[in-house]
């Protein structure tokens, strides 16, 4: 969209397009929904939708300061404001009247429906409101799997005897919905599934994030779903192998698996800095694994490539193997560079995000190497190719 459409729109009355805001401040749950409401298109129009930040209900600019920890903070909302799946968002600023204001434009999602903080909302006329059963039901129906990540697609292999639906039901779908709603909630559990994108209509066939988060035996279907874990004793994988470890099952299950034993094999390192004082810090910043492994769990290829994530730990170091090369606008060149990322697999993203796997999108390279630093390891480093993505931690001695 142009500036002049867009202006056309602002210029406008609120609509079923259209939302104004005066401010951000104490507003930005507001605005979260209605970018939601927009993602969803519920009146089907296949137009975006704008949020106006500093446009009063009149019409009039106001007056509010276009800074650029404003447009910073409106698009962090993309990935950090509590709308999943991510939604196809652009922020940009613009002059209404001599006075700046900033638009927020929204693309219809191809993958309804859109929640913010586990509720859906639609646009209705000039006013976001959250869905009912029926209206959220439409939007599944909605969905053009053509569009869709793998992550999102039928797997034609799998049924719904492939999926844990009592687990789903006690422990999953209270995390993944928004308490009212389920109080509320008269969906029949095909719907449910359908709506968290855990399986896909219209036959309703589990999709790989179904599958990987309550799926019985998830190597059925996806054959490279398991974590290798190898210790090795030396610097080679030719050394001998003092202890290995197959993790299998969901990725919930294995993510605590392997932590559990990364935890295991973090040694104290004793400094003396003079009789009687000593100083103790671990071999490696545990947390610096985690962010590196659940990456590695995340980013993976799952479409294509039968390899599982592999954690090769050696005397001197730690490499974390993840099949599939960089993603979108992360490249061979540019991997690992700060605030740059891009999601293979945005729905699976989504779930572990609610589930509280993922605290924050996007930073979990940073907090890696700020503890690596923190804790005096060596720089953290990359090995990539268009096949594969290794991470490599130099261990303290």
């Amino acid at each position: 969209m142009d500036d002049e459409s867009l202006l056309a729109l602002v210029r406008g009355a609120e609509s079923e397009r259209v939302e104004r805001k005066d401010r951000l401040k104490g507003k930005k749950d507001q605005v979260c929904q209605a970018i939601c409401a927009f993602a969803n298109d519920f009146p089907r129009t296949g137009q975006p939708g704008v949020v106006v930040i500093g446009q009063s209900d009149d019409g009039t600019p106001a007056r509010l300061p276009v800074t650029d920890e404003l447009l910073l903070e409106l698009a962090d909302l993309r990935t950090n404001g509590g709308i999943l799946p991510f939604p196809q968002i652009s922020v940009r600023s613009l002059e209404l009247e001599g006075v700046l204001i900033v638009a927020v434009v929204v693309e219809p999602s191809s993958a309804p429906p859109v929640r913010f903080n586990g509720r859906t909302w639609i646009r209705v006329g000039p006013s976001t409101r959250p869905a009912t059963a029926e209206e959220e039901s439409a939007l599944t129906e909605r969905r053009r799997a053509a569009n869709l990540p793998f992550d999102a697609r039928p797997l034609m292999s799998a049924t719904a005897e492939d999926l844990d639906l009592a687990g789903f039901a006690e422990s999953m779908l209270p995390q993944l919905v928004a308490d009212d709603v389920l109080r509320e909630n008269g969906r029949p559990v095909e719907q449910q599934l359908a709506s968290l994108r855990f399986t896909a209509p219209p036959d309703f066939h589990p999709t790989p994030t179904g599958i990987l988060v309550i799926g019985r035996e998830p190597e059925q279907h996806l054959p490279g779903a398991y974590v290798q874990f190898v210790r090795f004793d030396g610097v080679g994988l030719s050394d001998p192998v003092l202890s290995q470890h197959r993790a299998s099952g969901t990725i919930p299950d294995v993510v605590l698996e392997v932590e559990e034993i990364l935890r295991s094999h973090i040694e104290t390192i004793v400094r003396f800095e003079g009789l009687p004082t000593e100083e103790r810090t671990p071999s490696v910043p545990f947390e610096a694994l985690q962010q590196l492994f659940r990456n590695a769990a995340l980013h993976r290829n799952y479409e294509s490539s039968n390899a599982p994530v592999r954690v090769n730990w050696f005397d001197d170091r730690v490499e974390i193997h993840s099949p599939g090369g960089p993603y979108g606008q992360v490249t061979v060149e540019t991997i690992g560079q700060p605030g740059l990322t891009d999601y293979r697999n945005p729905t699976l993203a989504a779930a572990l995000n609610q589930l509280g796997f993922v605290q924050r999108f996007g930073v979990g390279i940073q907090i890696a190497r700020d503890r690596l630093a923190r804790n005096g390891n060596p720089g953290l480093e990359y090995q990539a190719s268009v096949a594969a993505v290794a991470a490599i931690v130099r261990l303290k001695t």
